[in-house]
Protein backbone atom coordinates (compact mmCIF):
# COMPACT_ATOMS: atom_id res chain seq x y z
CA UNK A 1 0.00 0.00 0.00
CA UNK A 2 2.15 3.25 -1.67
CA UNK A 3 0.95 6.54 0.76
CA UNK A 4 -0.18 8.60 -2.69
CA UNK A 5 -0.94 8.22 -6.40
CA UNK A 6 1.87 9.92 -7.05
CA UNK A 7 4.27 7.42 -5.19
CA UNK A 8 2.23 4.31 -7.47
CA UNK A 9 2.90 6.26 -10.39
CA UNK A 10 6.20 6.69 -9.58
CA UNK A 11 7.15 3.00 -9.03
CA UNK A 12 5.22 2.05 -12.11
CA UNK A 13 7.69 4.70 -13.93
CA UNK A 14 11.16 3.03 -11.92
CA UNK A 15 10.06 -0.73 -13.19
CA UNK A 16 9.45 0.08 -16.15
CA UNK A 17 12.78 1.72 -16.70
CA UNK A 18 14.10 -1.19 -15.30
CA UNK A 19 12.38 -3.87 -17.35
CA UNK A 20 13.21 -1.88 -20.37
CA UNK A 21 16.78 0.54 -19.75
CA UNK A 22 18.35 -2.09 -16.90
CA UNK A 23 17.82 -5.43 -17.86
CA UNK A 24 18.66 -5.73 -21.35
CA UNK A 25 22.13 -4.33 -20.94
CA UNK A 26 23.32 -5.25 -17.29
CA UNK A 27 25.03 -8.53 -18.43
CA UNK A 28 27.11 -7.46 -20.87
CA UNK A 29 28.00 -4.20 -18.90
CA UNK A 30 28.90 -6.41 -15.82
CA UNK A 31 30.91 -8.59 -17.95
CA UNK A 32 33.05 -5.67 -19.20
CA UNK A 33 33.17 -4.08 -16.05
CA UNK A 34 32.12 -1.14 -17.30
CA UNK A 35 31.28 2.47 -14.66
CA UNK A 36 28.12 2.85 -16.57
CA UNK A 37 28.41 6.50 -15.73
CA UNK A 38 25.40 7.30 -18.56
CA UNK A 39 22.89 5.16 -16.64
CA UNK A 40 23.29 7.56 -13.20
CA UNK A 41 22.91 10.60 -15.48
CA UNK A 42 19.55 9.12 -16.84
CA UNK A 43 18.54 7.98 -13.63
CA UNK A 44 19.99 11.64 -12.17
CA UNK A 45 17.84 13.48 -15.11
CA UNK A 46 14.56 11.48 -14.06
CA UNK A 47 14.98 12.49 -10.73
CA UNK A 48 15.47 9.58 -9.15
CA UNK A 49 18.91 10.32 -7.47
CA UNK A 50 17.04 12.81 -4.97
CA UNK A 51 13.98 11.13 -4.05
CA UNK A 52 14.11 11.73 0.15
CA UNK A 53 15.41 15.23 -0.89
CA UNK A 54 13.77 18.28 0.21
CA UNK A 55 12.25 19.95 -3.17
CA UNK A 56 14.02 23.02 -2.40
CA UNK A 57 17.47 22.07 -3.35
CA UNK A 58 15.92 20.04 -6.46
CA UNK A 59 15.20 16.86 -4.54
CA UNK A 60 12.14 14.48 -5.05
CA UNK A 61 10.09 15.00 -1.49
CA UNK A 62 9.40 11.47 -1.26
CA UNK A 63 8.92 9.64 2.09
CA UNK A 64 11.76 7.52 2.82
CA UNK A 65 9.34 4.29 2.12
CA UNK A 66 8.59 5.20 -1.55
CA UNK A 67 12.49 5.88 -2.11
CA UNK A 68 13.54 2.45 -0.81
CA UNK A 69 10.72 0.93 -3.50
CA UNK A 70 12.29 3.13 -5.76
CA UNK A 71 16.00 1.06 -4.81
CA UNK A 72 14.53 -2.32 -4.89
CA UNK A 73 13.26 -1.93 -8.55
CA UNK A 74 16.38 -0.53 -10.07
CA UNK A 75 18.01 -3.58 -8.06
CA UNK A 76 15.86 -5.89 -9.52
CA UNK A 77 17.29 -4.72 -12.96
CA UNK A 78 20.77 -4.14 -12.24
CA UNK A 79 22.06 -4.30 -8.38
CA UNK A 80 25.23 -2.01 -9.17
CA UNK A 81 22.96 0.74 -10.49
CA UNK A 82 20.86 0.50 -7.45
CA UNK A 83 24.53 0.24 -4.68
CA UNK A 84 25.28 3.23 -6.28
CA UNK A 85 21.83 5.47 -6.29
CA UNK A 86 22.47 4.28 -2.48
CA UNK A 87 25.68 5.83 -2.24
CA UNK A 88 25.20 9.03 -3.92
CA UNK A 89 22.01 9.53 -1.59
CA UNK A 90 24.43 8.64 1.32
CA UNK A 91 27.69 11.23 0.27
CA UNK A 92 24.45 13.82 -0.17
CA UNK A 93 22.76 13.37 3.42
CA UNK A 94 25.46 14.93 5.31
CA UNK A 95 25.17 17.63 3.66
CA UNK A 96 21.48 17.98 3.59
CA UNK A 97 21.46 17.38 7.04
CA UNK A 98 23.92 18.82 8.89
CA UNK A 99 24.90 21.89 6.50
CA UNK A 100 24.81 25.15 6.89
CA UNK A 101 22.43 26.80 4.38
CA UNK A 102 25.18 28.47 3.17
CA UNK A 103 26.82 25.43 1.99
CA UNK A 104 23.10 24.28 0.99
CA UNK A 105 22.54 26.69 -1.20
CA UNK A 106 26.22 26.37 -2.66
CA UNK A 107 26.37 22.43 -2.85
CA UNK A 108 23.48 20.72 -2.29
CA UNK A 109 21.44 21.48 -5.24
CA UNK A 110 24.22 20.16 -7.83
CA UNK A 111 24.42 16.96 -5.67
CA UNK A 112 20.57 16.46 -6.13
CA UNK A 113 20.47 17.36 -9.98
CA UNK A 114 21.77 13.95 -11.44
CA UNK A 115 24.69 16.10 -12.67
CA UNK A 116 26.93 15.06 -9.84
CA UNK A 117 27.87 11.59 -8.58
CA UNK A 118 29.30 11.42 -5.09
CA UNK A 119 31.44 8.87 -3.11
CA UNK A 120 31.27 8.29 0.33
CA UNK A 121 35.03 7.84 2.18
CA UNK A 122 34.48 6.66 5.26
CA UNK A 123 36.13 3.57 5.44
CA UNK A 124 39.87 2.63 5.84
CA UNK A 125 42.80 -0.04 5.45
CA UNK A 126 41.84 -0.97 9.15
CA UNK A 127 38.90 1.06 10.16
CA UNK A 128 35.94 -0.72 8.03
CA UNK A 129 33.55 -1.28 10.86
CA UNK A 130 35.04 0.63 13.64
CA UNK A 131 34.94 3.59 12.47
CA UNK A 132 36.79 5.46 15.61
CA UNK A 133 40.08 4.08 14.49
CA UNK A 134 39.86 6.05 11.61
CA UNK A 135 43.95 7.53 10.96
CA UNK A 136 43.10 9.84 7.84
CA UNK A 137 43.81 13.20 9.51
CA UNK A 138 42.89 16.85 8.87
CA UNK A 139 44.65 19.29 9.82
CA UNK A 140 43.70 23.05 10.73
CA UNK A 141 46.42 25.51 8.33
CA UNK A 142 44.77 29.27 8.68
CA UNK A 143 41.66 29.28 6.90
CA UNK A 144 42.34 25.45 5.33
CA UNK A 145 42.60 22.07 6.29
CA UNK A 146 45.23 20.10 5.14
CA UNK A 147 43.95 16.04 4.77
CA UNK A 148 46.06 13.15 4.50
CA UNK A 149 45.71 9.18 4.52
CA UNK A 150 43.68 6.09 2.43
CA UNK A 151 40.44 5.55 2.32
CA UNK A 152 39.77 1.75 0.95
CA UNK A 153 36.30 0.37 -0.95
CA UNK A 154 34.86 3.43 -1.58
CA UNK A 155 32.64 2.96 -4.41
CA UNK A 156 32.32 5.69 -7.38
CA UNK A 157 36.55 6.59 -6.64
CA UNK A 158 37.74 8.06 -9.70
CA UNK A 159 34.06 8.67 -11.31
CA UNK A 160 32.78 11.26 -8.31
CA UNK A 161 32.61 14.69 -8.97
CA UNK A 162 32.97 15.46 -4.73
CA UNK A 163 33.95 13.12 -2.33
CA UNK A 164 32.43 12.92 1.45
CA UNK A 165 35.32 12.02 3.83
CA UNK A 166 35.48 11.88 7.31
CA UNK A 167 38.84 12.90 8.95
CA UNK A 168 40.35 12.87 12.39
CA UNK A 169 40.87 16.65 13.71
CA UNK A 170 41.67 15.23 17.15
CA UNK A 171 42.88 12.36 18.66
CA UNK A 172 39.73 11.75 21.10
CA UNK A 173 38.23 8.80 19.84
CA UNK A 174 35.33 8.77 18.08
CA UNK A 175 34.94 12.65 19.63
CA UNK A 176 37.90 13.20 17.16
CA UNK A 177 36.22 12.66 13.40
CA UNK A 178 34.73 15.84 11.56
CA UNK A 179 33.16 15.13 8.03
CA UNK A 180 34.47 17.19 5.15
CA UNK A 181 33.01 17.87 1.90
CA UNK A 182 36.39 17.46 -1.24
CA UNK A 183 35.18 18.11 -5.14
CA UNK A 184 36.94 16.14 -7.34
CA UNK A 185 40.34 17.48 -9.08
CA UNK A 186 41.12 18.73 -5.48
CA UNK A 187 45.01 18.54 -5.64
CA UNK A 188 46.49 16.08 -3.73
CA UNK A 189 42.89 13.62 -4.38
CA UNK A 190 44.83 10.29 -6.05
CA UNK A 191 43.58 6.76 -6.53
CA UNK A 192 44.61 3.43 -6.46
CA UNK A 193 43.74 0.42 -8.95
CA UNK A 194 40.13 -0.63 -8.94
CA UNK A 195 39.85 -3.44 -6.61
CA UNK A 196 39.00 -6.95 -8.61
CA UNK A 197 35.98 -8.57 -7.15
CA UNK A 198 33.65 -11.16 -7.56
CA UNK A 199 30.86 -9.49 -8.17
CA UNK A 200 29.34 -5.97 -9.11
CA UNK A 201 31.78 -5.29 -11.65
CA UNK A 202 30.20 -1.77 -12.95
CA UNK A 203 30.25 -0.62 -9.25
CA UNK A 204 34.57 0.50 -9.49
CA UNK A 205 35.71 0.21 -5.94
CA UNK A 206 38.84 2.17 -5.01
CA UNK A 207 41.45 3.53 -2.58
CA UNK A 208 41.34 7.29 -2.43
CA UNK A 209 44.53 8.60 -1.78
CA UNK A 210 44.98 11.93 -0.04
CA UNK A 211 48.41 13.71 -0.02
CA UNK A 212 48.00 16.68 1.46
CA UNK A 213 44.72 17.94 0.04
CA UNK A 214 43.81 21.38 1.28
CA UNK A 215 39.83 22.62 1.30
CA UNK A 216 38.98 25.89 2.41
CA UNK A 217 37.83 25.49 6.25
CA UNK A 218 34.29 26.20 4.63
CA UNK A 219 34.02 22.71 3.33
CA UNK A 220 33.95 20.92 6.90
CA UNK A 221 30.18 20.16 7.33
CA UNK A 222 29.07 20.66 10.88
CA UNK A 223 31.04 21.24 14.12
CA UNK A 224 34.59 19.83 14.60
CA UNK A 225 34.12 16.55 16.14
CA UNK A 226 31.09 15.93 15.28
CA UNK A 227 32.11 13.54 12.12
CA UNK A 228 30.46 10.52 14.19
CA UNK A 229 27.22 11.17 15.22
CA UNK A 230 27.01 12.31 11.36
CA UNK A 231 28.30 9.03 10.20
CA UNK A 232 26.50 7.07 12.13
CA UNK A 233 23.26 8.59 11.43
CA UNK A 234 24.05 8.21 7.60
CA UNK A 235 24.65 4.83 8.21
CA UNK A 236 21.29 4.29 9.35
CA UNK A 237 19.94 5.64 6.15
CA UNK A 238 22.24 3.58 3.86
CA UNK A 239 21.83 0.27 5.15
CA UNK A 240 18.48 0.67 4.77
CA UNK A 241 19.53 1.37 0.94
CA UNK A 242 21.42 -1.78 1.00
CA UNK A 243 18.44 -3.64 2.60
CA UNK A 244 16.33 -2.54 -0.12
CA UNK A 245 18.90 -3.36 -3.52
CA UNK A 246 19.41 -6.82 -1.59
CA UNK A 247 15.26 -7.12 -1.83
CA UNK A 248 15.30 -6.44 -5.02
CA UNK A 249 18.33 -8.77 -6.30
CA UNK A 250 16.55 -11.59 -4.27
CA UNK A 251 13.00 -10.23 -6.14
CA UNK A 252 14.92 -11.20 -9.24
CA UNK A 253 16.64 -14.30 -8.63
CA UNK A 254 12.91 -15.63 -7.62
CA UNK A 255 11.22 -14.24 -11.02
CA UNK A 256 14.58 -16.30 -12.78
CA UNK A 257 13.77 -19.41 -11.04
CA UNK A 258 10.02 -19.54 -11.03
CA UNK A 259 9.64 -18.70 -14.64
CA UNK A 260 12.67 -21.72 -15.39
CA UNK A 261 10.96 -24.05 -13.22
CA UNK A 262 7.72 -23.49 -15.19
CA UNK A 263 9.14 -23.53 -18.33
CA UNK A 264 11.55 -26.39 -17.98
CA UNK A 265 10.63 -30.13 -18.29
CA UNK A 266 11.68 -33.74 -16.64
CA UNK A 267 9.90 -36.53 -16.64
CA UNK A 268 7.12 -35.15 -19.45
CA UNK A 269 6.22 -32.69 -16.91
CA UNK A 270 7.13 -28.93 -15.76
CA UNK A 271 9.67 -29.46 -12.75
CA UNK A 272 7.35 -26.68 -10.87
CA UNK A 273 5.25 -29.87 -10.82
CA UNK A 274 7.61 -31.35 -8.47
CA UNK A 275 6.02 -30.99 -4.89
CA UNK A 276 9.78 -30.52 -3.06
CA UNK A 277 10.64 -27.91 -5.81
CA UNK A 278 7.29 -26.06 -5.69
CA UNK A 279 8.44 -25.91 -2.09
CA UNK A 280 11.53 -24.27 -2.58
CA UNK A 281 9.84 -21.67 -4.43
CA UNK A 282 7.19 -20.62 -1.28
CA UNK A 283 10.61 -20.13 1.15
CA UNK A 284 11.82 -18.34 -1.65
CA UNK A 285 9.00 -16.33 -1.69
CA UNK A 286 8.02 -16.31 1.99
CA UNK A 287 12.30 -14.91 2.08
CA UNK A 288 11.84 -11.79 0.06
CA UNK A 289 8.47 -10.95 1.57
CA UNK A 290 9.84 -10.95 5.12
CA UNK A 291 12.76 -8.86 3.64
CA UNK A 292 10.75 -5.66 2.36
CA UNK A 293 8.52 -5.66 5.02
CA UNK A 294 11.18 -5.44 7.24
CA UNK A 295 12.59 -2.62 5.15
CA UNK A 296 9.75 -0.98 4.96
CA UNK A 297 8.73 -1.38 9.03
CA UNK A 298 12.41 0.81 9.15
CA UNK A 299 11.52 3.00 6.87
CA UNK A 300 7.93 3.98 8.42
CA UNK A 301 9.51 4.74 11.87
CA UNK A 302 12.21 7.11 10.00
CA UNK A 303 9.10 8.66 8.46
CA UNK A 304 7.39 8.74 11.06
CA UNK A 305 10.38 10.44 13.04
CA UNK A 306 10.37 7.65 15.40
CA UNK A 307 13.91 5.83 16.61
CA UNK A 308 14.87 3.21 14.04
CA UNK A 309 18.57 2.68 14.38
CA UNK A 310 17.38 -1.23 15.96
CA UNK A 311 15.08 -1.64 13.29
CA UNK A 312 17.42 -0.57 10.19
CA UNK A 313 20.14 -2.92 11.75
CA UNK A 314 17.50 -5.41 11.23
CA UNK A 315 16.48 -4.84 7.65
CA UNK A 316 19.79 -5.04 6.64
CA UNK A 317 20.61 -8.55 8.32
CA UNK A 318 17.71 -9.79 7.29
CA UNK A 319 17.20 -8.70 4.03
CA UNK A 320 20.97 -9.63 3.03
CA UNK A 321 21.00 -12.60 5.00
CA UNK A 322 17.73 -13.52 2.77
CA UNK A 323 19.65 -12.43 -0.95
CA UNK A 324 21.93 -14.89 0.37
CA UNK A 325 19.93 -18.08 0.52
CA UNK A 326 17.27 -16.91 -2.36
CA UNK A 327 20.00 -16.40 -4.91
CA UNK A 328 21.88 -19.91 -3.87
CA UNK A 329 18.50 -21.07 -3.77
CA UNK A 330 18.10 -19.87 -7.52
CA UNK A 331 21.23 -21.63 -8.36
CA UNK A 332 19.91 -24.78 -7.32
CA UNK A 333 16.42 -24.54 -9.04
CA UNK A 334 18.26 -24.20 -12.10
CA UNK A 335 20.58 -27.02 -11.49
CA UNK A 336 23.27 -27.20 -14.21
CA UNK A 337 22.27 -24.22 -16.27
CA UNK A 338 22.12 -22.09 -12.49
CA UNK A 339 26.14 -22.55 -12.50
CA UNK A 340 26.65 -21.26 -16.24
CA UNK A 341 26.48 -17.33 -17.18
CA UNK A 342 23.93 -18.06 -19.66
CA UNK A 343 21.55 -17.42 -17.48
CA UNK A 344 22.04 -14.35 -14.26
CA UNK A 345 21.32 -16.55 -10.73
CA UNK A 346 25.02 -17.24 -10.75
CA UNK A 347 26.08 -13.34 -10.58
CA UNK A 348 23.08 -12.52 -8.39
CA UNK A 349 24.40 -15.03 -6.00
CA UNK A 350 27.96 -13.69 -6.14
CA UNK A 351 26.26 -9.89 -6.20
CA UNK A 352 24.42 -11.07 -3.17
CA UNK A 353 27.37 -12.24 -0.87
CA UNK A 354 28.83 -8.63 -0.20
CA UNK A 355 25.46 -7.23 0.58
CA UNK A 356 26.43 -9.30 4.04
CA UNK A 357 29.57 -7.26 4.87
CA UNK A 358 29.04 -3.62 3.00
CA UNK A 359 27.23 -1.14 5.46
CA UNK A 360 28.60 -2.95 8.28
CA UNK A 361 28.98 -6.75 8.34
CA UNK A 362 26.08 -8.90 9.14
CA UNK A 363 28.05 -9.52 12.19
CA UNK A 364 28.02 -5.93 13.16
CA UNK A 365 24.42 -5.49 12.64
CA UNK A 366 24.22 -8.10 15.49
CA UNK A 367 26.13 -6.33 17.80
CA UNK A 368 24.11 -3.30 17.24
CA UNK A 369 21.11 -5.05 17.88
CA UNK A 370 22.36 -6.75 20.45
CA UNK A 371 23.13 -3.44 22.43
CA UNK A 372 19.98 -1.67 21.63
CA UNK A 373 18.39 -4.64 23.16
CA UNK A 374 20.29 -4.64 26.32
CA UNK A 375 20.33 -0.99 26.86
CA UNK A 376 16.36 -0.54 26.61
CA UNK A 377 14.52 0.38 29.91
CA UNK A 378 12.79 -2.51 31.19
CA UNK A 379 8.90 -2.76 30.76
CA UNK A 380 6.51 -2.88 33.68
Amino acid sequence: MLPTEEAADLLALVRELADEQLLPQVDEAEAAARFPREVFTMLGRSGLLSLPYPEDFGGGAQPYEVYLQAVEEIARGWMSIAVGVSVHSLTAFPMATFGTPEQQERWLHGMLSGDQLGAYGLSEPQAGSDVASIRTRAVRDGDDYVLTGTKSWISHAGHADYYTIFARTSDDGGRGLSCFHVPAGTAGLGFAEPERKMGLHCDTVREVLLDNVRVPASHRIGEEGQGMPIALAALDAGRLGIAAAATGLAQRALEVATAYAQEREQFGRPVADNQGLAFLLADMAAAVGSARASYLHAARLKDAGQPHSQECSIAKLVATDAAMRVTTDAVQVLGGYGYTTDFPVERLMREAKVTQIFEGTNQIQRVVISRHLLTQPERT
